[in-house]
This record gives structure tokens, sequence and C-alpha cells, in this order.
């Protein structure tokens, strides 16, 4: 009786689990797509047990990433640009005018968004670890090397999810597999799987670090593939970013995760700017650049994506969805470092100017748009080799070689066009803020700068001084266009765990701070 009453009590829970009734292949905010089917099962039509079937979930995940993985991706453009000094919240809709000021709760839709969409990541990932198996037994025309790449590739994906995920909230649920439908003889054992409970930090590496070193060894090599498909050269890149995590931090194996991946044939595209051209005429944006080792995008206007609506406009339709404010608009105190450094090449790009309707932090004849989304063709770099070459100098430089440390930082600010920085007698704690700030000025507006103040040092005092340096005059974020922020503490350095994940799963409690 006790197992039916539990029965009953999920399928009472419809917010959650609109779709968790006894069907045999249950879809949840947690996990979709096949479960594991018993072999005396008669009713195995949908189970996924051939290699033509096990390809479909693969391009499903690549699918995603390029398509419903925005809605998330842009936020975290944005809450990484705006919790920080690269942003005004912009937009007419509060919420990220709310994430800037650090006045935002387990309501608002950042965390939310964030939530769900990397949760999101891990289940199309699952989708093919967990079958690929099955099919391995089931259809011999799925060679070894096709079995051990793709599944690589997942793995990858779903690393990355997590990495992503830990880093807004922490401790995280740990979804290895994909539960199978409840019944009532089986629900005491499988309802946790539906409700689970977060992991701690040592869990969570043990699982990476066991995943990656599985991807870094059967993924396809960095050049034997286009950059929208995961290689060695991006679990490579997990694997440093890894272990830049407080939580995980081992400089050591971050440099030699950067110095695998310098050696794969990767190199600076010539041209800042070249990274998101376009071509009006042809209807072409850059696709595979020689500095690209992960990306997601289209390859044609009439099937593309509509994140370029949240920063500017699309250029192959440049009135398309332009009536109205836009996210994530650059800062003056942003428009300020690059002149700092006498830096046009990269300033000009991720910083545009355009005429518009509205002038909430510029005039409407001449206002400030983030730049790195000029169509909706344009890729989303998730990992690029500029982002490598500083995140090895950050490793060198907690290494004690300040001067390793500068020698990339200049190979970086090379390609940008401006002064090198000296090389010799650099103290390790100014290399350090050397590369904090080169991180800054490269990778503006892809979703770093946030992440990078928060990793820097063995505290968040630096993080809590641009956050909250943003309202004080003389400070060096000082932005009087900045909303008035409030202080920000060790707890809500990370965000809150959503309103509708803690009314799901009572398995999971609230961040401290909300």
């Amino acid at each position: 009786m006790k197992k039916i009453l539990i029965v009953i009590s999920l399928l009472g829970l419809g917010v959650m689990l609109s779709s968790c009734n006894l069907e045999k292949f249950p879809e949840t905010g947690y996990n979709e797509g096949n479960v594991d089917v018993p072999e005396d099962s008669s009713d195995n039509d949908s189970a996924i047990t051939t290699k033509e079937a096990i390809a479909g979930q693969r391009t499903a995940m690549y699918n995603w990433l390029r398509g419903d993985f925005q809605d998330a991706n842009y936020k975290h453009l944005t809450a990484n640009a705006c919790r920080a000094d690269d942003a005004y919240g912009g937009g007419d809709s509060g919420k990220p005018t709310e994430v800037e000021g650090n006045t935002f709760t387990s309501d608002n839709e950042f965390p939310s968004t964030f939530w769900s969409g990397f949760m999101n990541g891990v289940s199309k990932a699952n989708a093919v670890i967990c079958n690929l198996d099955a099919v391995k037994e089931n259809d011999p025309s799925l060679s070894d090397t096709e079995y051990n790449q793709w599944m690589a590739e997942a793995l990858c994906v779903r690393a990355y999810m997590w990495l992503l995920m830990t880093q807004y909230f922490g401790d995280i649920p740990m979804l290895t597999s994909i539960p199978p439908a409840i019944n009532a003889d089986n629900v005491e054992e499988v309802y946790p799987l539906y409700f689970p409970k977060r992991v701690d930090a040592e869990t969570l590496k043990a699982q990476l670090e066991e995943d990656l070193a599985f991807a870094c060894q059967h993924a396809p090599d960095a050049q034997s593939v286009e950059k929208d498909f995961a290689s060695k050269g991006f679990a490579q890149y997990l694997v440093a970013k890894m272990y830049s995590l407080k939580q995980y931090r081992d400089w050591g194996k971050v440099k030699a995760a950067c110095e695998a991946i310098e050696k794969m044939g990767y190199s600076l595209e010539p041209v800042y700017g070249d990274l998101w051209a376009y071509n009006l005429d042809a209807e072409t944006s850059m696709h595979n650049s020689v500095e690209s080792i992960f990306e997601a995008g289209y390859d044609k206007p009439a099937s593309g994506n509509w994140f370029f609506m949240m920063f500017w406009r699309n250029h192959f339709k440049p009135d398309d969805s332009f009536s109205w404010i836009k996210w994530c608009t650059p800062t003056r105190n942003l428009a300020n470092a690059y002149d700092a450094e006498g830096d046009t090449e990269r300033k000009n790009v991720s910083i545009r100017w355009d005429k518009c309707t509205w002038e909430q932090y510029y005039s409407k004849d001449e206002y400030a748009f983030m730049g790195k989304i000029p169509t909706n063709i344009t890729v989303i770099y998730h990992a690029r080799l500029a982002d490598v070459l500083l995140l090895h100098a950050e490793a060198l430089a907690n290494s004690n070689d300040a001067k390793g440390a500068m020698k990339l930082v200049n190979q970086v600010r090379k390609r940008a066009k401006i002064d090198a920085l000296p090389e010799e007698n650099v103290s390790t704690e100014q290399a350090k803020l050397y590369v904090l700030n080169e991180r800054r000025l490269e990778l503006a507006y892809e979703g770093h700068r946030y992440f990078d103040l928060m990793r820097f040092g063995d505290d968040y005092s630096k993080l809590k001084e641009v956050h909250d340096g943003g309202n004080i005059k003389g400070s060096a974020s000082y932005d009087p266009y900045f909303v008035t922020r409030t202080p920000l503490t060790d707890e809500r350095v990370l965000m809150p765990i959503p309103t509708s994940v803690l009314d799901e799963n009572s398995n999971i409690t609230q961040n401290k701070g909300y």
C-alpha cells in the first residue's frame, strides 16, 4: 500500500512531472529520451538499440547546443558581464537589472533558466552515454572507434554542463543514468533518480576526472572534425577549466592541459575581428576559424538562431527584432579599459555604435551595443585558443612563473596590435592582475568575466572589489550608470536554487544567502 501511495503522490506533481506517468519512456526536467528496457519487455519499439537511433541522439545533442541552449547561453553571457563591470543589465523586464544590482531572488528567470538549461544539456548527453552500450551489443555495424568517439563527445558535453552549473550553483545533482519508468514495484528505488540530491565537490570531481580522461583519449583529433564537434582539444579545455576552479585547483594540471591544446594545430586568427566577420552579399559568417576549439552556429540565415536579437541586430535583416531595448549594454568602464590600452582592435568589435529608438544608457543617436553577435549565423565560441593561452598564463602566474605568463599575455596582445607588457622584473601578483585584465579585454561578452573574478585568488576579495566598486567613486570599476548594487557577500557569489526546483524536489535545499 505504501508503494501505491507514493506512486499516486508522484503523479500528483504535475508541475514537474507533466510527462512522468507510467509510460515506458518518461520525460522530466532532469532527463528526457529513452530508458533502458528490460529484455523481457514486450513493448520495446522505442528503445535505442541501433546505430541509426544512437546517431540520431548524437545529432540531437549537437542541435540542442546550437538551438535550445540559446536561452541559457544568452543569459550566461549577460550575467557574466553585468554582475561584473562589462555591461549594464539593459532590457525593460527588470530581470537582468536585478542580476546587475545583486537584488535578484530565487524567482528570477536567470537562475531558473540556468538550472533547467544545464540539466537539459546533461539529459541530451545522457541520451547518448546511457544507450551506447545497448547499441554496441545489439548492432555490430557500430564500430569500436565510433563507440569510443561518440561516448567521448557526449561526456564532453555533459562535463561542460556540469562545470557551468557548479560555477553558478555550487554543489549540483550529478545524473549519470536515465531513470526508468516508475511503478509500484520500483518506486522506492527509482524515486531518488527523479528527485536527486546534490553531490559534494569531491564526488563530482571524481566523475569529471573519469569522464574527461576517457574523452581526452577517445574524442576525435582536434583537426579531424569541424569545430562544432567536441574534440580532444575541447576535452583538454574542460580539464584546464576544471582544475582552475577553487574547489578543484591544481595549476600544474591546468598548465599541462593547455600545453596539450597548444600542440594540436590551433593558431590565433590573424585579425581579431575576423572571428565574428560576415559577408552580406554571400550571407555567410566565419565558421571553423583556425582559433576555434568548440563552437555552435548555423550555416544559413534561413535556419539561423535568434541569439542576435538579445544584444544588437541581425545584419542580414537589420530591422528584424530591433524595436525594443537590448540586454548586456556595454559599460563606459569597459570602453575606458580599452582606451587605457590603446586597444581599438578589440574595442571596435566588442562595442558597436548604432542608432535606436531608446536611450536608457546612451543617446538614441549613438547607442552602444554588444557587437559579438552581428548576425543570426554568427558562431558562439564555447572555447577558443586565446582563452587557452590566457588560462595557461594564469596557471603560470599562480605557479611563480611571471615571465612565462607575460610571454603568453603578449602573444595575445600582439594580435590586438597593442604594446607588449614588460616580461622581466614582474612580480607574480602583478602578473596575475595583468592576466585578469587581458582576459577581460580579449574575452568580453563571451561568458568569462564574472567567473574569472570569482576564480581569482584564494578568496572573493577581487570579485567583491569589482562588483561593489561599480558604485564607489574613485574605484577602478566605478561607472555612474550602474544600478545601485547590494554589496556582494560570500554567500551571494553563487546564485540561488530556483524556487520551482525547491518546490518540486524536497531533496534539494536553498543556497545560503537567499
